[in-house]
């Protein structure tokens, strides 16, 4: 009761901008470029630049901002057959972990040269080169990014989503690639998972392929979408090390329990247990489990809205915009990166 008490507010809150974001992009096909995590961003800023007083949302935004975000992240798991990806997703590792890899150096480098503020350029070198929001959603927590920072970071990822979603399908032709070639390209080189939905989809229209192209560009995406446990496993360790180094200084202790994010710990487990009930389940026991494992992807992608909107009801907007500059070039730069290393690699290894 007092749970609700303290966090009941701002929960409400949240969860009356999320519903209307995520009803209509369910609703208005033309939305899905958006997306409803940008939607409630956008709602959040406009309400919190609106309401003066905060402090009766204050518990329950900070709740949803922080928990909330983390068990999305921990319910993405049940989104992950790691067999199915294994299996189908293999022949696309090559370039997954060259474009991860060439996108993370962007960015580092891009830290150092624009001095972008380090939390701001981890966000956005791991929401490039992996799955955008959720990879950002799985990495903020770790860092302690505040919420200007993880607003700022989808806000760059948006914004090169909705280009490549518009654009990448007449490039792609251009470029003459295969039905298999284009997949391969959205799945890479596209961040977050409603913008390779989208560009795939328009593919799967103009040239007639009746979904063949969406089904191979989402198990690539979903190949990417595992590099998020070595990433943020490795954010971790580096965390660790840091905490370790600064309280020996001060003569304290740091447990590794006090700093390793549980939650990742988690969403390794719903892999696991996805991929072994998929895996050993036949008949109705499988359709029940593949329903069930549907709606907590659901509900994991709703939780990010949420926290999404409490991160803009907590975000200056006026900051957010004078700050963009420099991210939006990083971005850009890991985003081309990105672009021009997987239609290489595909050209190299003779995969138009």
């Amino acid at each position: 009761m007092n749970f609700f008490k303290k966090n009941g507010k701002g929960l409400l809150l949240c969860s009356a901008i999320a519903a209307p974001a995520w009803i209509a992009v369910k609703s208005i096909h033309s939305l899905e470029i958006i997306g409803a995590p940008i939607i409630a961003i956008l709602i959040g800023m406009i309400l919190g630049g609106m309401i003066k007083d905060k402090s009766a949302f204050r518990d329950g935004i900070a709740f949803t901002s922080k928990k909330i975000l983390q068990s999305a992240v921990i319910l993405l798991g049940f989104g992950l057959n790691l067999r199915t990806v294994g299996s189908v997703g293999i022949a696309s590792l090559p370039i997954i972990l060259s474009t991860i890899t060439t996108s993370l150096a962007v960015a580092f480098i891009l830290y150092r040269i624009l001095r972008v503020p380090p939390k701001t350029s981890i966000l956005i070198g791991v929401g490039s080169s992996i799955c955008g929001g959720s990879a950002i959603a799985a990495t903020a927590p770790i860092i302690y990014a505040d919420d200007e920072e993880i607003a700022s970071s989808i806000s760059v990822i948006f914004l090169f989503n909705v280009i490549a979603a518009l654009t990448f399908p007449t490039l792609g032709a251009a470029l003459g690639l295969s039905n298999e070639g284009f997949g391969l390209f959205a799945g890479t080189a596209v961040n977050d998972m409603s913008s390779v939905t989208s560009a795939a989809s328009t593919w799967d229209t103009i040239h007639g392929t009746e979904g063949a192209v969406l089904a191979y560009a989402t198990i690539v995406k979903l190949t990417r979408t595992l590099a998020i446990i070595p990433i943020t496993l490795g954010i971790s360790f580096l965390q660790f090390r840091k905490y370790r180094r600064e309280s020996s200084e001060i003569k304290g202790t740091v447990s590794v329990k006090k700093v390793f994010p549980m939650f990742l710990l988690y969403f390794v487990l719903a892999s696991i247990l996805t991929t072994l009930i998929t895996g050993l389940c036949s008949g109705n026991v499988q359709g029940i489990a593949m329903t069930a494992f549907y709606y907590l992807n659901q509900l994991s992608k709703f939780f990010i809205v949420m926290s999404m909107s409490a991160i803009g009801f907590n975000t200056d907007i006026i900051k957010l915009v004078k700050s963009g500059g420099k991210p939006i070039i990083m971005g850009f730069c890991c985003w081309v990166s990105i672009l021009s290393v997987s239609l290489l690699l595909q050209n190299l290894l003779h995969l138009f």
